[in-house]
């Protein structure tokens, strides 16, 4: 997939996220939206970097950061899941 597809992706799930949240009545869903999506990204980075202690690693690729984007923690803890069970 070229890189300019996988920016419009982003873009459309931010902006998705972002929606979502003015509808619940948040009163910056742009913000809310940003970090939802940056909180999946740390939470993923942070278990790569605890790997050295706990010994449980989630390669770092274009899949793995689109599902902790869209997923937040619970994708990163789904990817988790899904990296034990195979």
């Amino acid at each position: 997939m070229p890189v300019w597809g996988i920016v419009i992706m982003y873009v459309f799930v931010f902006l998705l996220f972002a929606i979502l949240h003015f509808f619940s009545k948040n009163k910056k869903p742009f913000k809310r939206a940003f970090l939802s999506m940056v909180s999946g990204v740390l939470v993923l980075l942070a278990v790569n970097i605890c790997s050295v202690f706990t010994k449980v690693s989630l390669p770092i690729s274009l899949l793995s950061l689109t599902v902790s984007a869209f997923g937040g923690i619970p994708g990163v803890t789904l990817l988790l899941a899904l990296n034990m069970i195979v």
